[in-house]
């Protein structure tokens, strides 16, 4: 009964999002207490969806606290410094102009959210490729490419949500994979070499007029009031100390961000409006996404308090041929492409993860580990039709989408395959478990 229950809760969560009858939002709060009502589980209802709240409330304070942090820092004008050397180095020549576009893109995706890394992106380089004569399909590619790598920070999204779904602090996941997203990046810079020698040879280096143009007036920040050009050395050293107390797990990930996005708002905009400006300019982003991790406390919450999961795990390992069982890992990794692919990230982790990593539990792999496989494959989701903020690229660049998937697919899973690889390789995912 649990079983039947569990699979249809998921399918009916999956169905009703991927045809967009529910958002997923409401769908994470009214399905599963729908089915637990169901089951006979009325009494229980209560303290079942209150402890799973209270097991993401880290993981929602954490991401509300870091995508104010790093909208602050783009605001405040961080990142111009660099965003301005690589448009003066690339001239008019495609060599650089190609790998500019990969390390732009990287830059600016810091922040994870995707449609303002595309704006962004777009409107300073495509002029150059127009000018030069290169394809836009070749920009439209890098762009998304990095954006899929940098979707894998945990205030990305596809992190936070499988944090969440299997009840694991976000740092478990992100800071081991730190070394694997550096191979990948390796892959995708590797790929605009690439791309830039061969359009070199097809149109040589361009001395084009105009590139005597200033351009210390550029700036990614879409609120020139809240720029801080004379503090930016101050802003840089307190992200990067960030990111150290981070790597180092110096103080739990909720809590530094707390500290840095109160350090930098009081130096950055010691005025209260300005303060509550900058938190208004940024809310309707932060809550689209913490109200989402707050929402599957009460699925997770639910679907492990009946015991849902369990029963699901134990019908899934009667399936898995006991050869695969230890693999499962890598099995996770793998199918991370189609399945995210071809289903939403709220489908693939609320719904499938947790079954795989309760299977996975019975072989030794820990929820961790199977949280940092299942992110492998987010370079080859940003390509799926199911992705809104594509769709802006797209349009953006002037490109058909069928002509960008094509383009750019097999390259997402070239990087998505070194990613992985390099995990396996430094026991950040294990190739096979021996218990």
């Amino acid at each position: 009964m649990l079983t039947f229950l569990g699979f249809a809760m998921v399918i009916t969560f999956m169905f009703l999002i991927m045809t967009k009858r529910l958002s997923a939002l409401i769908a994470l709060i009214i399905v599963p207490i729908l089915f637990a009502l169901f089951g006979g589980f009325a009494p229980e209802i209560g303290p079942m969806m209150l402890a799973g709240i209270t097991k993401l409330a880290p993981t929602g304070v954490m991401l509300m606290f870091a995508i104010l942090y790093f909208a602050l820092m783009i605001d405040s004008g961080l990142f111009d410094p660099a965003v301005r050397k690589i448009l003066k180095m690339v001239k008019g020549d495609p060599l650089k102009v190609s790998v500019g576009t990969a390390v732009l893109a990287l830059v600016v995706s810091l922040d994870g959210d995707g449609a303002t890394t595309y704006m962004i992106c777009v409107a300073a380089m495509l002029p150059l490729y127009q000018r030069i004569g290169m394809s836009p399909r070749i920009m439209a590619g890098l762009i998304i490419l990095a954006g899929g790598v940098m979707n894998m920070t945990p205030w990305g999204g596809p992190t936070a949500r499988a944090a969440s779904a299997l009840h694991v602090d976000p740092s478990d996941i992100f800071v081991p994979m730190i070394p694997a997203m550096a191979a990948g990046v390796v892959a995708i810079l590797a790929i605009a070499y690439l791309y830039g020698k061969r359009e070199r040879a097809r149109l040589g280096e361009l001395h084009l007029q105009g590139d005597e143009i200033d351009h210390s007036e550029i700036s990614v920040s879409q609120y020139p009031d809240a720029r801080r050009p004379k503090l930016i050395w101050f802003n840089g050293v307190l992200t990067f100390a960030l990111m150290c107390a981070l790597i180092a797990g110096l103080l739990p990930l909720p809590v530094l961000f707390m500290v840095a996005f109160s350090i930098a708002m009081i130096v950055n905009y010691p005025c209260l409006q300005m303060q509550k400006d900058r938190v208004a300019a940024h809310s309707g982003s932060v809550l689209a996404v913490v109200g989402l991790i707050f929402a599957a406390g009460i699925f997770t919450g639910i679907l492990s308090g009946t015991g849902m999961v369990d029963a699901m795990s134990k019908s899934l390992l009667a399936v898995i041929p006991d050869a695969l069982g230890p693999y499962l890992a890598v099995i996770t990794a793998l199918v991370s492409m189609p399945f995210t692919f071809f289903m939403s990230n709220d489908a693939f982790y609320y719904g499938v993860l947790p079954v795989l990593a309760e299977a996975a539990s019975h072989y030794g792999i820990t929820a961790a580990e199977m949280g940092r496989a299942s992110i492998v494959g987010q370079p080859v989701h940003l390509l799926s039709p199911l992705v809104p903020s594509t769709y802006l690229l797209v349009a953006l660049a002037g490109i058909e989408f069928g002509d960008h998937q094509r383009f750019t697919l097999k390259w997402a899973v070239l990087v998505c395959l070194c990613i992985m690889v390099a995990a396996l390789l430094m026991g950040i995912i294990p190739l096979f478990s021996t218990l």
